[in-house]
C-alpha cells in the first residue's frame, strides 16, 4: 500500500509552540515514530509537512534585519525551511527505522508547486502571516514591497496570496526516489510556489500555498492509496463548541462535503482539510483520515480518525 502522511505543524514544535532548534529536533524525533513503523511493516510511505512556524520565525528575522539587508523572499523562505525540516526529519527517521532493523534509506526533495499566474488571489493577497508590528516598523517592510494592514488595536500585519495549487512539479524525483526504495519528504509547507512564464520557465512568487491542498495533489499526482492528514485533534467535529459536538467517524466525500457547505469546519483550521481529504478521494485515492500524530499508523492501516471514501459508510 502506498501512503501519503502530511505532518502537522504540531508535529515540528513542543507542545506549547515553542520552535527553538531543540524544541524542533524532540519534536520530529517523536513524531516519526509511528512512521518508522509503517516503514517496518513494508508500507510505502512518503511524508510531507507544514512550515508555520518556522517561516514566522524567518520573517521576524527579514524584520529585525531590514534596515541592514533586504529581507528575503517568501518562496525563499519556503525553500529554506523545506531543507531545514527535511534534514531533520531525514536524521530522524534514519535512527527510527535503524533501530527496527531497517535499511530503507530517506530523502528529502526541496519541491516546487505551479500555481496560475493569472491566479486572482496573487493580486489580492488575503493571508495573514507573521506578528503585528507598530506602523512605524512595519513601514520598512512596506518600503520593501510587501502587502501590510491595518489590524486597528494589534497592530500592523503583513498579508500574503494563498493561490490555488496546480501542478506537483517534482513529483517525477520522487516518484523516482521511491521506486529506488527511498522514503521520500517532499512539498513541504506547500511547496514553494511557482509560476510558469510565458517563455516556458519558473519563477517564485509571494505566496504561500495550503499545505493540505498541497499534500491531497501530491497523493493524487503519485497515485497513493491513502492519504493522513495528521493535525492536532482525533477526528473533525461537526457542532464544534456546543452541546452537540461530535466526532465524525467513516464518511463519504458527499456527506461530508454538505457538513462543510452548512459551514462546520472553520476556514483557516480544519476547512483545508476537509477539502483536501475529499478532492483525494475524489481523485481517485481509496481513502482519506483526519486524525492525531498519534493515530497516523491506526489511521493507515484501519482508517481510524475521520475517515473519507468514496461510497457511503456510517458518520
Amino acid at each position: 500500500m502506498k501512503v501519503l502522511i502530511a505532518l502537522g505543524g504540531n508535529a515540528m514544535t513542543a507542545p506549547d509552540g515553542s520552535a527553538r532548534p531543540g524544541d524542533q529536533v524532540a519534536a520530529v524525533t517523536a513524531a516519526v515514530e509511528p512512521v518508522a513503523e509503517l516503514v517496518a511493516e513494508g508500507f510505502d510511505v512518503v511524508l510531507t509537512h507544514g512550515n508555520g512556524p518556522q517561516v514566522g520565525n524567518l520573517l521576524v528575522k527579514n524584520e529585525l534585519a531590514a534596515s541592514v539587508v533586504p529581507p528575503v523572499p517568501l518562496d525563499w523562505c519556503g525553500a529554506q525551511t523545506q531543507g531545514t525540516i527535511g534534514y531533520i526529519i531525514v536524521n530522524a527517521l534514519e535512527r527510527a527505522l535503524a533501530a527496527r532493523g531497517s535499511r530503507r534509506r530517506v530523502a528529502a526533495v526541496v519541491s516546487r508547486t505551479r500555481v496560475a499566474a493569472d491566479d486572482p488571489r496573487l493580486s489580492a493577497p488575503s493571508k495573514p502571516i507573521g506578528r503585528y508590528l507598530p506602523l512605524e516598523e512595519a513601514r520598512v517592510m512596506i518600503e520593501h514591497g510587501q502587502v501590510w494592514e491595518d489590524r486597528g488595536e494589534r497592530g500592523w500585519r503583513r498579508v500574503v496570496a494563498s493561490p490555488e495549487p496546480l501542478e506537483a512539479l517534482d513529483a517525477a524525483a520522487v516518484s523516482g526516489l521511491t521506486a529506488a526504495g527511498f522514503v521520500v519528504v517532499a512539498s513541504g509547507g506547500g511547496g514553494i510556489p511557482v509560476v510558469r512564464q510565458d517563455d516556458g520557465t519558473l519563477r517564485g512568487v509571494e505566496a504561500v500555498v495550503d499545505k493540505d491542498l498541497a499534500a491531497a495533489l501530491l497523493g493524487r499526482t503519485l497515485g497513493v492509496d491513502v492519504l493522513v492528514i495528521a493535525t492536532d485533534v482525533d477526528a473533525a467535529m461537526v457542532g464544534f463548541g456546543t452541546g452537540n459536538a461530535r466526532p465524525l467517524g467513516r464518511v463519504d466525500v458527499g456527506t461530508l462535503r454538505e457538513y462543510a457547505a452548512e459551514g462546520y469546519f472553520a476556514g483557516g483550521s480544519m476547512g483545508p482539510k476537509v477539502e483536501a481529504a475529499c478532492r483525494f478521494v475524489e481523485g481517485g485515492g481509496q481513502r482519506a483520515s483526519i486524525t492525531s500524530l498519534a493515530n497516523i499508523g491506526a489511521a493507515v492501516r484501519e482508517g481510524a480518525g475521520t475517515t473519507v471514501v468514496a461510497a457511503a459508510g456510517n458518520n
